[in-house]
């Protein structure tokens, strides 16, 4: 199931096998612009148990076929003439790893790449795109740190802004990111960029919610987890003037923050189009997280944003984002429910240069 032609028209597919879900995003492509026409999300937690053995679980790896025949029939269906999809940490560190990809091209006809932390954070900003806009702001945004925080892996990413903004619209529709392809010679790039191996589900794994004890405690092991593996990384301390003169923001693309930010609107059930985008303060994401652990694991399944499968996970998600506001304080964080799979899409719209741009994007680390 390969991809088809790149000129302008026709259905593009874009498919994401992170650590704890399956993405897809189908969308139409005329006149340089994306309307999505299909999108499917499904839990399949392919990283369980992956941080202890080291190899993706047979167990893990039957969820995870069953998402992606789903996929596989929605892009036939579709039929898409461009087809992207990729996998991440999961697939990158497990020593079986690879042989899944293989069978499931096999048993679904996709075709998988293992793409590297710095290929996924290149595509989560460029995902995030119309987002990176600090303009309208008071005092105006030079910089913005991207955080995409996934199952097994987090990637972080510092985006200088240009005065006119790399980004254009208010982020409500993929289009808006990208208004014409003559823009992508444009499109915002890290300058610095580290690749943290924790996410949700191995955080989680590693610092399971105790049944007793002091919550807070616990919350703040994770913190300090996540804090350690970051403390070391100097490498864009030259734009820690602009996190002090109050001229940055966070944007924050994760299921766990989506989900604070659907709390703190009270909604009743999750609806993106009130999520991305939206603005927060730290003191905003405080007030949750510590409703959250108050509550415990049983209040948070009741939650509507939360559910029984994120239950455990999306406080081991709030710890990452408050470490990384801890080493990089700033008031501001912009919640993205968008991300990889955006990116990719993008990544397939956007001409070829016709030459190697000069130089290369600032120093970039994956972090041990």
């Amino acid at each position: 199931m390969g991809a088809k032609g790149g000129r302008d028209g026709g259905i593009y597919a874009a498919l994401d096998l992170g650590t704890n879900n399956c993405r897809l995003m189908i969308a139409s492509f005329h006149n340089s612009q994306f309307k999505i026409v299909e999108a499917f999300s499904r839990i399949v937690r392919l990283g369980e148990g992956l941080a202890h053995s080291g190899r993706l679980h047979d167990h893990a790896m039957d969820r995870a076929l069953k998402a992606l025949k789903i996929c596989a029939e929605k892009i036939e269906k579709r039929g898409a003439a461009r087809i992207r999809a990729v996998a991440t940490q999961a697939c990158r560190i497990a020593r079986n790893g690879r042989d899944f990809i293989a069978r499931v091209e096999r048993e679904t006809g996709l075709k998988l790449t293992i793409i590297s932390p710095e290929e996924e954070a290149h595509l989560s900003v460029m995902g995030c795109a119309s987002l990176l806009d600090g303009r309208d702001l008071v005092p105006v945004a030079r910089t913005a740190l991207v955080m995409d925080v996934g199952g097994g892996s987090t990637e972080l990413s510092w985006v200088e802004l240009g005065e006119r903004g790399e980004g254009q619209g208010d982020g409500s529709q993929l289009d808006a990111q990208l208004r014409t392809l003559h823009m992508t010679r444009h499109m915002p790039r890290p300058r610095h960029w580290i690749s943290l191996p924790v996410g949700v589900v191995n955080l989680a794994e590693r610092f399971p919610e105790p049944e007793t004890g002091d919550p807070e405690a616990w919350f703040e092991t994770m913190v300090a987890e996540v804090g350690q593996r970051l403390h070391n990384f100097s490498a864009a301390d030259g734009l820690r003037p602009h996190f002090a003169a109050g001229e940055a923001y966070i944007v924050g693309t994760s299921g766990a923050i989506t989900s604070l930010a659907g709390i703190h609107l009270g909604l009743e059930r999750y609806d993106r189009s009130q999520v991305d985008g939206l603005w927060m303060e730290h003191r905003h994401c405080r007030t949750v997280i510590d409703r959250l652990l108050k509550i415990g694991r049983s209040g948070r399944e009741l939650e509507p944003c939360i559910g029984r499968d994120r239950a455990d996970l999306v406080l081991a998600g709030a710890a990452i984002l408050e470490a990384v506001q801890r080493q990089w304080p700033c008031t501001r964080l912009r919640v993205a429910d968008r991300g990889l799979r955006e990116g990719l899409l993008l990544s397939m719209a956007k001409p070829k240069a016709r030459r190697r741009r000069r130089g290369r994007p600032g120093k970039a680390q994956a972090a041990q």
